[in-house]
């Protein structure tokens, strides 16, 4: 399905229909997940344009969106309003169940050399994702070791890590434990040989309970 034409009050109305139930925005527009990593970054569930144009009113120049560009209702009424209110969308795909892919992190390094601060990051519950991009901005951008930077996947932010999305917390993990104290960057052991995210990802094994809340309840992206 191709972008509808949003001037239309009809097609405006079904976008904004879908949106409101079947991307669950009626939750987000009390409870937007917001924490502030530093100054210059925050993380936040998936904003409305709404909330974007409040964003920009805090001083946000860059919107960092790790759900990725889809043809749904919620990017496209992203993508227009950043464009509206003349704030930079980037799109960086990343998964909440599979260990990121080497090109995915490398994305992401560079992309925080380049983007235009104060930025936001979402995804869609600010949980997973976004906690992931959290950690490789802290680890990247900030120089924290990632027994530090890690800590932006917790349950502060509501990430469960007995579920599913848990294979985030390995991957952090088992870079802090085995990879980093043998002086070995992010970037370069993702694209060693002794990294393969497909084998990390079968390697990991979630909790029933932990699936049942984030498959089923939370019904987490």
């Amino acid at each position: 399905m191709s972008s509808p034409d949003l001037s239309s009050p009809y097609a405006r109305f079904k976008v904004l229909w879908s949106y409101f139930w079947s991307d669950h925005a009626f939750i987000r527009f009390s409870f937007t997940n917001a924490h502030w990593i530093d100054a210059k970054l925050v993380r936040t569930n998936q904003p409305s344009p709404r909330q974007l144009a409040w964003w920009k009113k805090q001083g946000i120049k860059t919107v960092i969106n790790v759900r990725g560009p889809r043809e749904e209702p919620f990017y496209w009424l992203e993508k227009e309003a950043c464009a509206r209110l003349g704030l930079m969308l980037v799109d960086a795909p990343l998964d909440s169940r599979d260990a990121p892919q080497p090109e995915r992190v490398l994305k992401a390094r560079d992309m925080f050399e380049n983007i235009e601060y104060p930025a936001l990051i979402h995804c869609k519950s600010g949980a997973d994702r976004a906690g992931l991009m959290g950690a490789f901005y802290r680890y990247f951008h900030l120089g924290h070791p990632m027994a530090e930077a890690k800590d932006e996947l917790g349950r502060r932010t509501l990430h469960n890590r007995e579920g599913k999305t848990g294979v985030l917390d390995m991957f952090l993990e088992t870079y802090a434990r085995e990879i980093e104290p043998q002086g070995l960057d992010l970037a370069q052991w993702v694209q060693s040989d002794a990294y393969d995210a497909v084998a990390m990802t079968r390697a990991f094994r979630s909790r029933w309970w932990g699936d049942l809340l984030v498959e089923r309840i939370l019904r987490r992206e």
